[in-house]
């Protein structure tokens, strides 16, 4: 069984995180987000995944390799964006070989069982099936329609509060026949607005509605609600080889450390926290609903609270970084400053002053 990752975005709404890194290589509870969708995919009886790579294309073809949890590991190269649907047309040799194959959107992470989605898909008998996610508001979203075989009646698109059809939504997992390819044109196309809504009148597309963890992974908040979705399935603090933590530092769950994490006296790291490797806290330091990069220093009595720290900044004494803001790497937030809600902080910038509004720091 083969499967497409689209793993070619920019990741534009979590800069400056991604100006320095592909998207699929942030790290999520220690492991880097792609990890966690290859790991589910080999378990669920994939050998071979195709990914549709662009940006930084090569950041990725030197972490993956040819192979990783046993899977085979082809690379499509784009040399401009495809959308969704371009991606597939331009891998269709790689993946074609008489069976149904999965399309999956690189930055969504779910725990969903894929066998079961493409067994629907096989019972169904329709060219392609949408893995369908419930949610309580889809207004944000777009929501799908089923008749009572679960074929796809239409596509509401970011419907007003209580007016959708459904609570169901796209998922950005698709299990589809060859035949698709021949509704797909060449180049930049959608196939969320292109080919599904065809499909759907012709009556080949069918949804299957999947449970379980879902998040899809484009804005840091998102960011920071699958690293809590998935260390709370995790259940517990994961810890690395080589922590040395002081004895009047509390960990709490669920949180992960990663190899070599140093944490003084007094601390507090957690609820919901993922410290990366070869980070070092000082003392008096509390930091919750948090990601930290590998590399990160942070002196004494600082405090970061829902905020995402990139690889190699430097957070001194006494410093505050609050709700929604992005550190990026090698930045330094010297002592005594505080960073409101919502401030980014573009890579390798010293920030000496607080910065009291929300805004980008070039």
């Amino acid at each position: 069984m083969k499967a497409l990752v689209l793993a070619g975005g920019f990741g534009t709404r979590l800069r400056p995180l991604s100006c320095t890194r592909p998207k699929m290589l942030f790290p999520l509870a220690n492991e880097v987000m792609l990890d966690w969708t290859l790991k589910n995919l080999a378990s669920s009886g994939v050998d071979t995944v195709v990914l549709a790579v662009n940006y930084m294309a090569e950041a990725l073809v030197r972490y993956f390799g040819p192979t990783k949890f046993d899977l085979g590991i082809i690379y499509s190269r784009e040399d401009r964006p495809l959308g969704t649907g371009g991606p597939i047309k331009k891998a269709a040799e790689l993946l074609v070989d008489g069976e149904p194959f999965l399309v999956l959107n690189g930055d969504v992470i779910s725990d969903i069982d894929y066998g079961q989605l493409i067994e629907h898909h096989k019972r169904k008998g329709g060219l392609a099936t949408i893995a369908l996610i419930r949610v309580p508001d889809p207004s944000r979203y777009g929501a799908v329609e089923l008749d009572g075989d679960d074929k796809v009646q239409r596509f509401v698109e970011k419907p007003e509060f209580g007016t959708a059809p459904s609570n169901l939504i796209n998922a950005g997992i698709y299990v589809l026949d060859k035949e698709v390819l021949d509704y797909i044109p060449d180049g930049k196309v959608s196939t969320e607005q292109v080919v599904f809504p065809k499909l759907a009148k012709e009556g080949k597309l069918y949804g299957y509605e999947v449970r379980g963890l879902w998040v899809d992974i484009g804005v840091p908040d998102a960011y920071l609600e699958a690293n809590h979705m998935v260390l709370e399935k995790l259940n517990g603090s994961a810890m690395g080889e080589d922590c040395v933590v002081d004895e009047t530092a509390k960990i709490l769950e669920p949180s992960s450390l990663g190899n070599g994490v140093l944490i003084g006296a007094h601390s507090v790291i957690g609820p919901d926290t993922s410290i990366s490797d070869h980070v070092q806290i000082g003392q008096g330091c509390r930091i919750e609903r948090s990601i930290i990069f590998p590399g990160v220093t942070i002196g004494d009595y600082s405090s970061i609270r829902n905020a995402i720290i990139g690889e190699n900044a430097s957070i001194e004494r006494w410093v505050k970084v609050e709700s929604g803001s992005l550190i990026g790497d090698y930045a330094t937030i010297s002592d005594g400053v505080t960073i409101t809600q919502g401030v980014s902080i573009c890579p390798s910038k010293t920030v000496t002053e607080s910065i009291l509004e929300p805004r980008q720091v070039m």
